[in-house]
């Protein structure tokens, strides 16, 4: 079971091309209005509705700050990576400023970042300002308090480091609603071939050996169905091979060795990965093979970016790092994730589950199509829950284009132009005055009246219920992440009844070992 504690201590104070995958349509409390939503589903306790209408909170000046030059962020960085944990880092801070708005350094800091001052925003009310581009700039903020080398993505600024104010940006997320439309009817045969294959090879490690990681069977799969759904390719046939997961993987180092921690020895790596980037000249083998699999893929959708005005290497370079690092990335984490929280939820969850999935195929004629899958409330609630209580991009940032005010749920603070804000996401999405029992995964948390809190599910860089536009920094793909999520429960639990895993740590996402994968039997 997830620990009941709120991340959140109580204070003392007081135009895309992918159809939408669901259907959802200070303490000052004498002046707020809750309004609680009634329970769908026997026992099941939902959140709270968030304030109507305007409040007027008092002013408050941001509490914290830096600490001594060069001392306070170095302290920092330790009770973040080693001391504390980002988690209780924050935690911690929350407890002491009495604010879930504040000040404090963030790692890298010396010698990577020039400055690692930021303001925090720690809560479900003031974290979506950091999404209105009206409000901020997302310029080269990708990485935070620092940019990695643009060697590393071949000298191109690639999409995630553009503001929507740039001229490229407009292009290129354009160049990938083409190729979502494109390719969209490959993604579910792609994707029942691939992951057949990968539970049959769970099943066979299990048979051999008692367990199978679901991890490294995840990585190979996650590569193979993005290359054959969005480019047509198989990367077994081409020179790439199987290497195309360990090549990304170093890549993906190189851009976040900063602020990731890897196990090794506490002071190996805070004075290596911690106080240096590694120079880009360790990967450039291991990019250029991936570049050129990618130029030698894209075909027809490096003529579209002729069409609309993108150099083919910059397309290239562009989608390279979108399909490796944010959609190859996401799945690896997320779906280790999706199989956690699903794999605690026990075998009365896996039931329903299984009943909902193959009631709503048989329904349909036995074809697996979005529309079939819109057919299973448990199912997409479940899938949302797991965006919500652990969203794969936890970190969120956005620079102060002129002076404004954010609330948090019992204040309101000046932030003033240029300043640098982060959210960090898995504490608003378990924000107690927003959810109940946010630290619990609820499978049907978002079933019935429970739809509406999907504005408050916030994973893809925009709330839930919101869709990804040219002129926004929402995911181009968020779409079609939902779409495999759901792919992935229904091929489960049109295989098995049940199973059961073992989780350990890992540096990014959970390791999950699959112990045992119970054939269906109804």
């Amino acid at each position: 079971m997830a620990s009941t504690r709120s991340p959140l201590p109580q204070l003392n104070e007081p135009s895309t091309p992918w159809h939408h995958l669901s259907t959802p349509h200070s303490r000052r409390r004498p002046r707020r209005l809750i309004c609680p939503i009634a329970a769908t589903t026997s026992g099941r306790e939902l959140a709270k509705e968030a304030v109507i209408g305007p409040v007027k909170l008092p002013i408050r000046k941001i509490p914290g700050g830096g600490g001594i030059p060069l001392i306070g962020p170095l302290r920092d960085r330790l009770d973040y990576f080693y001391n504390q944990g980002p988690d209780d880092f924050f935690r911690s801070r929350i407890r002491k400023y009495h604010s879930t708005v504040y000040w404090a350094n963030l790692p890298p800091g010396p010698l990577v970042a020039r400055d690692s001052r930021v303001i925090l925003l720690l809560d479900g009310k003031s974290f979506p300002v950091l999404f209105d581009v009206t409000k901020v700039e997302k310029k080269d903020l990708f990485t935070g308090t620092f940019m990695p080398p643009a060697e590393l993505t071949g000298r191109y600024r690639t999409i995630p480091y553009l503001d929507p104010s740039e001229l490229s940006h407009a292009k290129l997320k354009k160049l990938m609603f083409f190729l979502l439309k494109s390719r969209r009817d490959h993604v579910i045969p792609e994707f029942r071939s691939t992951y057949g294959k990968l539970f049959d090879a769970l099943e066979l490690g299990i048979s051999s050996r008692g367990t199978a990681d679901f991890g490294a069977a995840n990585e190979h799969a996650a590569f193979d169905f993005l290359s054959r759904a969005l480019y047509g390719v198989s990367p077994r046939e081409t020179e790439l091979g199987l290497d195309g997961p360990r090549l990304v993987r170093r890549w993906v180092l190189s851009l976040l060795g900063p602020i990731l921690t890897l196990g090794l020895p506490r002071l190996l790596e805070y004075v290596t990965i911690h106080t240096l980037q590694l120079p880009p000249f360790f990967i450039r083998e291991d990019y250029t093979r991936l570049y050129n699999f990618f130029y030698s893929a894209l075909g027809h959708v490096l003529d579209e970016a002729d069409r609309i005005g993108l150099s083919r290497e910059e397309a290239c370079h562009n989608l390279l790092f979108v399909t490796c690092f944010n959609a190859f990335g996401g799945i690896k984490i997320f779906f280790s994730n999706l199989l956690k929280w699903i794999g605690r939820g026990g075998v009365i969850l896996h039931t329903r589950l299984a009943q909902e999935i193959r009631s709503a195929l048989r329904s349909n004629g036995g074809e697996i199509t979005m529309a079939m899958m819109e057919q299973m409330p448990l199912m997409k609630s479940a899938v949302y829950e797991c965006l919500r209580i652990e969203p794969p991009l936890p970190l969120q940032y956005g620079r102060v284009k002129k002076d404004l005010v954010v609330e948090s749920h019992d204040s309101a603070f000046l932030v003033k132009t240029g300043e640098l804000m982060f959210g960090y996401q898995p504490f608003a999405t378990k924000d107690p005055r927003i959810f109940e029992r946010p630290e619990e995964f609820v499978a049907d948390r978002f079933m019935g009246e429970g739809e509406r809190l999907l504005r408050h599910v916030l994973w893809s860089n925009g709330p839930e219920n919101a869709s990804p536009n040219l002129g926004n920094k929402q995911c181009a793909g968020k779409d079609l992440v939902v779409l495999v999520a759901r792919l992935m429960l229904v091929e489960l639990f049109l295989r098995y009844d049940s199973f059961d895993i073992e989780v350990g740590a890992s540096s990014v996402g959970a390791s999950v070992m699959v112990t045992s994968l119970k054939r269906a039997t109804f």
